[in-house]
């Protein structure tokens, strides 16, 4: 029989993805993967980049915005990426974000999309996103949330590392309190050996673009010297 694909995992993954967990008041999720459009574009990304066997390095963000993964499926993909970089056609408003747009810098940086995702996958510690007020919500803003979400991000890290992910090293995007959350519970969990933090994206693009460059070179460097 032959081995399951990396995307096949991927897409059945996000398929049961459910959250029971009861939420505080005015919280809501953001779970794209119920949205049979939404869940096409994810079926050709994965197909596309993802239909092999190949141990992956982790990426893992805090979780997924409006206007990138929380609209795409696909983590750190804004609609106008998947379209113009990734070739994959979709009728999503074409709003740029942030985090997207340093991303998909730093990919063209390390040979495009096709050499990158052989080698990557990204995540996020919980891989569904939330709103308070129509404003994106950290897991972290609200300790109430943080806690109640525990279990379901538990399972969920369990499941992707069952993909074929390297738990030699995983990277961390952000080196505040997503670090911090992740370096506590990889202490509990033992997902990996190293967890290596790094600038977040948004953080990068908002506050300090006149050092992009310096940015990316970083996240080449850390790569190359961890892999």
């Amino acid at each position: 029989m032959a081995a399951e694909f990396f995307s096949e995992r991927v897409l059945h993954f996000f398929s049961t993805l459910r959250l029971t967990a009861s939420l505080p008041r005015g919280v809501q999720v953001l779970n794209p993967y119920q949205d049979k459009v939404v869940f096409d574009l994810c079926k050709q990304f994965y197909t596309k980049y993802y239909a092999d066997t190949n141990k992956r390095r982790i990426i893992i963000g805090i979780n997924p915005g409006r206007f990138g993964g929380g609209l795409t499926g696909i983590p750190f993909t804004d609609p106008l990426k998947l379209q113009t970089i990734c070739t994959i056609e979709n009728d999503l408003a074409k709003k740029q974000e942030l985090s997207s747009d340093f991303i998909y810098r730093m990919i063209a940086a390390y040979g495009g999309p096709e050499h990158f995702y052989r080698e990557f996958y990204f995540t996020s510690v919980s891989p569904l996103g939330f709103t308070k007020e129509q404003k994106n919500l950290n897991y972290y803003d609200d300790p109430q949330l943080t806690e109640r979400l525990k279990p379901f991000m538990l399972e969920c890290m369990h499941k992707q590392l069952e993909f074929g992910i390297n738990t030699a090293t995983a990277y961390c995007l952000g080196e505040g309190e997503n670090y911090k959350f992740i370096s506590r519970f990889n202490d509990e969990h033992h997902f990996f050996e190293n967890i290596i933090p790094l600038p977040h994206p948004r953080f990068i693009m908002q506050y300090k673009r006149k050092s992009l460059n310096a940015y990316l070179d970083k996240y080449l460097k850390v790569f190359d010297q961890s892999s």
